[in-house]
């Protein structure tokens, strides 16, 4: 072979090594990319869990979330040697008061926030825990805030009885027990009650099945009273004509 056709020979092969090796390194770039990019973290569009706890800087289970709520140790509720000492010996028979906390509930479906010694102190959710004073009449979704001893002072939501609705805002007094609520129902009984202690209510709005205790006469109006008995009514019925 003539010198001169071997060199162009070798001249073309010279150039498609580097054109395969441009190639090669091509590929191999845009596989490093295609690579890195899989494990970028992307945001999530749909997260399934069935709980999250999140804890505060020492550690401590301060938020809850989940369907149901996941449990807690640090969690005075379903501790029943906490219970006992915080709360059964507020009482004249703390046997009985854990007795009846037998049958309390405390889970729920949504999110509940913990303070730093573990007392509920606010839940969100579908048929939130019942108050540590009592059972709920009824279930329902609602949102509950309870003071620095875990005892509830405030809520609304919406409570299914007998089956019927009812919405309800309430806020309690400092023993546990309603201090007003403020009721719309399907059975016709909406109205503000105030309780001020020692049987001193007063009711303002309207009521076909009455207010409970002593006289539960119908009443759309004031009504004033003092344990069972009616201090004043003031009603449709008893209005001066005009």
């Amino acid at each position: 072979m003539p010198e001169h056709d071997a060199s162009a020979r070798i001249g073309r092969l010279e150039e498609q090594l580097r054109v395969q090796r441009r190639s090669l390194v091509g590929a191999a770039l845009l596989g490093a990319v295609i690579g890195l990019a899989g494990f970028v973290e992307q945001e999530p569009s749909v997260i399934r869990t069935r709980g999250i706890v999140i804890v505060d800087d020492m550690g401590r289970e301060r938020i809850l979330i989940g369907a149901p709520i996941p449990p807690a140790r640090n969690r005075v509720r379903t501790d029943l040697k906490r219970v006992e000492g915080l709360w059964a010996s507020r009482y004249p028979d703390p046997k009985q008061y854990m007795r009846w906390y037998a049958d309390y509930r405390h889970t729920m479906h949504g999110m509940l926030v913990l303070d730093e010694n573990g007392f509920d102190r606010l839940a969100i959710g579908d048929s939130t825990p019942d108050p540590n004073v009592g059972k709920r009449i009824g279930a329902g979704p609602g949102l509950d805030i309870n003071d620095a001893q875990g005892f509830e002072r405030t809520g609304y939501g919406l409570m299914t009885v007998a089956g019927k609705d009812r919405v309800t805002l309430g806020l309690d007094s400092k023993n546990g027990t309603e201090g007003l609520t403020l009721t719309v129902r399907d059975d016709g009984h909406t109205g503000v009650r105030i309780d001020g202690g020692e049987g001193q209510a007063i009711f303002l709005g309207t009521t076909p099945t009455g207010i409970g205790g002593g006289k539960r006469d119908p009443i759309t109006g004031l009504l004033i009273r003092q344990g069972e008995r009616d201090v004043h009514r003031l009603s449709l019925d008893t209005a001066p004509p005009r």
